[in-house]
């Protein structure tokens, strides 16, 4: 049976492209989608084995639909983007995506990651998200004088990566209200008043 694939990418040409690069890998593109909203219902209707999808769609974050889909449907993500900032590749390190490739690598990179995606592979370890994982389960050390404990500096630094409570959850392992609750005391011990002057602070401290 044919591996089903959602496609969620904005551009024509880009879609046209992508429908072709699956065909010639005999896969099968059940759905395009422009919308981050369109995602989840597209997936419960599909029940597709992989998605490829932009970091924005039509201006909208994508990424952050990715938090709604359950991870029962073991879902393989391929983040297909042209926005390939740090941020952007923490958070979909953090969502567990299966592969993030820029739209200017060579085609056979993705070719590479559909084929290992839908035969049921782990994300390769020299992948920029393995890499990106293993230094994020690295983190948690601030300066000797840093009033904050292991675990708050690691929220700190994700918070500092800009991933959203929900994001530093799933990447620690750890509840949304256990986040909420080491970030207030983050900026109590911090004696600051938001995330970006906790995240200013990190930055002046070396933590990232």
């Amino acid at each position: 049976m044919k591996s089903k694939i959602l496609l969620a990418d904005d551009h024509p040409i880009i879609g046209l492209s992508l429908v072709n690069l699956a065909n010639e890998s005999g896969m099968d593109v059940v759905d395009q989608i422009r919308s981050p909203s369109q995602i989840v219902p597209s997936i419960e209707v599909h029940q597709p084995q992989i998605l490829i999808t932009e970091v924005r769609l039509g201006g909208q974050d994508a990424l952050k639909s990715l938090e709604k889909i359950e991870p029962e449907s073991n879902l393989k993500v391929i983040v297909f983007t042209s926005h390939s900032n740090p941020t952007n590749i923490a958070r979909a390190s953090a969502l567990g995506c299966f592969e993030f490739i820029q739209k200017t690598s060579p085609i056979e990179k993705l070719v590479t990651a559909l084929l290992s995606a839908a035969a049921g592979q782990p994300t390769p370890p020299t992948s920029l998200l393995s890499t990106t994982k293993t230094r994020m389960k690295r983190i948690g050390s601030g300066p000797a004088e840093s009033p904050l404990t292991k675990r708050e500096s690691q929220v700190l630094q994700h918070v500092a990566m800009g991933l959203s409570n929900r994001e530093i959850g799933k990447s620690l392992g750890i509840s949304v209200e256990t986040v909420k609750e080491h970030v207030q005391n983050i900026l109590r011990k911090l004696d600051v008043n938001d995330r970006t002057q906790a995240a200013v602070w990190a930055l002046k401290n070396g933590m990232i």
